[in-house]
Order: structure tokens, then sequence, then C-alpha cells
């Protein structure tokens, strides 16, 4: 059984910080780029950030100076420094991630596997 794993949301009071982590679990051969997405209510889910397994990163227009995102790969773990947070912010947090997953009989496949989602509520 393959799957993300994500931890770390939780209640902040506006500009306060929180770390996501996403850890990938079960049978993988290789992990491609990994991501943190989140929606809000009413809203499209949208990238908040992505790390390639180069360790080169991508963040959206909205958090670009106040998140960080890494990867351990190592430990098959991906983290998102959150600071500086903002009421806006505020919203359910997905981890993502494109995986080579090692089967049967020495099979090997490629799917997009999602995490189940961590909420993130800034609010004083």
């Amino acid at each position: 059984q393959v799957e993300l794993v994500e931890s770390g949301g939780g209640l902040v009071q506006p500009g306060g910080s929180l770390r996501l982590s996403c850890v990938a679990n079960g049978s993988i051969a290789s992990i491609y780029s990994m991501g943190w997405y989140r929606q809000a209510p009413g809203k499209q889910r949208e990238l908040v950030a992505s790390v390639t397994s180069g360790g080169v990163t991508n963040y959206g227009d909205s958090v670009k100076g106040r998140f960080t995102i890494s990867r351990d790969n190592a430990k098959n773990t991906m983290y998102l420094q959150m600071n500086s947070l903002k009421p806006e912010d505020t919203a359910v947090y997905y981890c993502n991630a494109p995986l080579r997953v090692r089967g049967s009989f020495g099979r090997e496949w490629d799917r997009n596997y999602w995490g189940q989602g961590t909420q993130v509520t800034v609010s004083s």
C-alpha cells in the first residue's frame, strides 16, 4: 500500500508559523517532483510550491518570500515551512507526488498520488 501522509496543520494567529510534513510510505522505487497544493472553501485547488528530485523549487506568487519547500530524499519526506501566515492562507493543504511504485515480480509503474489533506487555519 503506497500512500502520502501529511501532518503539521492547525490553528495559528496571523503572523505565526507552521511546518507541514508529507511522507511517502510503501514500496516506492523513485519519487519525481513533489508539491504542495491548497484549496480554500469555494475556490479551486492551487499550487503552493513544488520541488524536483534535484532540489529545484517553484512557488506560487502569493507565498513567495514567506513559504519554503524542502525535501529529504533519504526519508521520502517533503516539508513546507510557512512563515508570516495570513488569514488568506487558510485552506486544506494537500501533498502531491508522482511516484514510481514497485510491485510483485519486479514490476514497476508510475502513478500520481495525493495525500488526505491537512487543515491550516490562520485566525486571531
